[in-house]
């Protein structure tokens, strides 16, 4: 397998458990009645807004058997101008978000190794 097709899924499987975590997170704060319920609802809003599901299913399908370069780096560069949005978002609302930090670098950091330019 490509090593480039390999980080292009890796990129979908941590976007994808993004996701997981912030609607998780959403699910459990609303049972418990924690008062940051309304900044993961933005956050789960912001993903929605995105997309990042439909990314993250695009990535893993166009890069199944064959690497294909240009619908890639498409699909990277749309979720690059959703991860610093989110990113953004978390950062200003810190004391609030702190959860999401470390799921938030990783993307940030798999999102820098599609650079084309290294």
């Amino acid at each position: 397998m490509n090593f480039e097709m390999q980080k292009a899924n890796l990129l979908a499987d941590s976007i994808k458990g993004f996701i997981e975590l912030v609607y998780e997170t959403y699910e459990n704060s609303k049972n418990a009645s924690i008062n940051n319920t309304d900044k993961i609802y933005q956050l789960k809003l912001l993903i929605e807004e995105y997309r990042f599901q439909v990314l993250a299913e695009e990535l893993l399908r166009i890069n199944r058997f064959a690497w294909d370069e240009k619908y890639t780096y498409l699909l990277v560069d749309r979720f690059k101008e959703g991860i610093n949005t989110i990113g953004e978002y978390i950062d200003n609302h810190y004391n609030e978000l702190y959860i999401f930090t470390a799921r938030l670098y990783t993307l940030k950091n798999l999102n820098v190794s599609f650079n084309r330019n290294l």
